[in-house]
């Protein structure tokens, strides 16, 4: 017998007992607000949990205080309060199936203090968000989920030059120019989950992954847009070892001028190529060690598409690189992580990525973070992020270490220095964050001149006469948030963004007050 307790309008019931469904093979929302419970609860000293890859599935997981977990014994009185802060907006379960529905908004405000901008018309912006996302559990080994979100925004002008440049937005999607200042762009996501033995999860979807336990990642983040996959990850029966491969497509650059000359398309298809991604995760008790590579095949070259390489399904790490080292046309990227747990509330980690064999290409990470810090919800996380000049850059350029015109690992890209500062507090729902970014960028004073610090220019030094270009970046964002419904993140919210850059024009500084409501289930990073 079924029995639905959501209700969209009118209360729908059915006759019968709630069974509560054992099946859960879904991912945890790649989002930091979720992931926040996951790691404090693997920090602990015997807990034996991999965090190293994300998103992490719900079955290998504490989710014990994870948000949209928790056990809510408060009374809403109400169905509709029940929607509001405690339930999804729609769930019908049943004996061996369970399905969720939400609606996905964000509705934001801001206005820039300072009228800095070129924009001729105005120095307040918007962000005018819909959408809906879909969860289900089909018997024990099933599951799947899906959301999709349709944006209208004004952003401030250093985000809309940077995403007018690539074309894309940090995490999300491609974008079209509406009247002239105003980003249009829709994106999905989605997978379906498998588990057919205990052991071994086998996933097929479009989405992105995230490798590390940082802030940021130099070895791959989910700063880039999603991209189709399929995954095989194999968890040893006493969780010492975990074991990720998966394989993906991946585009060059939304306004590469050499797109594909098909057909008699009005607009051509982009350059593809295939990339493969493993990662290896070993628990030794207090520390886990992580193991990466990614290897980018070129698939078509000047020639077309070439014939099938079949070194894209093999799934053994390390393999690639041997037979086909680093100085081929693919493009592979080495690397490990690390996290050593200090007390069972804070751990130290970090990263290590090389794309050459001489090690003069490298990029690394170190970090602390500490939970319940003097008080349970203050929660406290600082790191260091650098990459040395033509890390993850590539000859051809379509090969470089990038998706769709992002970064697949640091946002910043390459020959750049970062220190990063995160206070989160919660208590109850209410919530308050405080970060502060400071960097160091080195970029190229002409097209003549290349120094290694974009991924779209040749990996080949061209100097002139006075060196690169050092901007200095300072950006800051404070808020706090009202935490509606743990179950989508829905929040209220209101903060100050300041960002400051050294050596550029006006258009790079802003000052922004803002104020909105939002379902937040995914990261965006537009503190760079």
């Amino acid at each position: 017998m079924w029995k639905v307790v959501g209700r969209l309008g009118v209360v729908l019931a059915l006759m019968g007992p709630v069974v509560k469904v054992c099946g859960q093979q879904n991912d945890i929302p790649l989002q930091r607000d979720f992931y926040i419970g996951v790691e404090r609860n693997a920090a602990a000293l015997d807990a034996r949990i991999h965090t190293g890859l994300k998103p992490v599935i719900e079955s290998r997981a504490d989710l014990t205080d994870v948000m949209g977990h928790q056990v809510d014994s408060a009374k809403y009185y109400y169905w509709i309060t029940e929607r509001i802060f405690k339930d999804h907006l729609l769930e019908i379960k049943g004996d061996d199936f369970r399905l969720t529905a939400d609606v996905l908004f964000q509705f934001e405000y801001g206005y820039e203090q300072v009228d800095r901008t070129t924009y001729a018309d105005t120095n307040r912006f918007y962000s005018n968000v819909r959408g809906a996302r879909f969860t289900g559990d089909i018997g024990k080994k099933l599951s799947f989920h899906t959301f999709v979100q349709e944006h209208q925004t004004i952003v401030p002008q250093y985000l809309f030059l940077r995403t007018s440049e690539a074309g894309t937005i940090s995490g999300q999607g491609r974008v079209k120019l509406s009247r002239r200042r105003v980003l249009d762009y829709g994106w999905s996501q989605g997978n379906i989950s498998y588990t057919p033995v205990s052991w071994l999860n086998v996933q097929f979807g479009h989405g992105n992954h995230f490798v590390g336990h940082g802030y940021r990642s130099v070895l791959l983040s989910d700063n880039a847009v999603n991209a189709p996959y399929l995954k095989f990850s194999a968890l040893s029966t006493n969780k010492r070892f975990q074991y990720s491969t998966w394989l993906s497509k991946m585009e060059s650059g939304v306004y590469d001028p050499d797109r594909l000359p098909t057909g008699q398309s009005a607009e051509s298809l982009f350059y593809w190529r295939r990339a493969r991604f493993n990662h290896l995760s070993i628990d030794l008790g207090r520390v886990q060690l992580g193991l990466f590579e990614s290897t980018l095949f070129e698939d078509i070259d000047s020639t077309g598409v070439k014939p099938f390489d079949a070194l894209e399904l093999n799934p053994m790490i390390g393999v690639n690189t041997l037979v086909r080292g680093f100085n081929g046309p693919e493009k592979t990227v080495l690397g490990l992580d690390l996290r050593v747990k200090i007390t069972n509330k804070g751990y130290a980690y970090g990263q290590f990525a090389a794309d050459d064999p001489g090690g003069k290409r490298h990029a690394w990470q170190a970090g602390v973070r500490w939970f319940d810090v003097g008080y349970k919800g203050v929660n406290l996380q600082v790191e260091y992020n650098t990459a040395t000049p033509f890390m993850y850059t590539h000859r051809p350029t379509k090969l470089a270490y990038e998706h769709a015109g992002l970064p697949l690992a640091h946002p910043m890209g390459s020959y750049f220095n970062e220190l990063v500062a995160i206070a989160d507090a919660s208590f109850g729902r209410i919530g308050g964050q405080v970060k502060v970014v400071s960097a160091t960028y080195h970029r190229d004073p002409s097209t003549d001149e290349t120094y290694g610090g974009s991924l779209v220019r040749p990996d080949r030094e061209v100097s002139g006469p006075l060196g690169p270009v050092v901007q200095e970046l300072i950006h800051l964002d404070a808020n706090a948030s009202y935490l509606f419904n743990p179950k989508t993140n829905m929040r209220f919210y209101f903060g100050f963004q300041r960002r400051g850059l050294t050596n550029a024009a006006d258009t790079q500084q802003s000052g922004m007050l803002y104020i909105g409501i939002r379902t937040a289930i995914s990261n965006r990073y537009y503190d760079i």
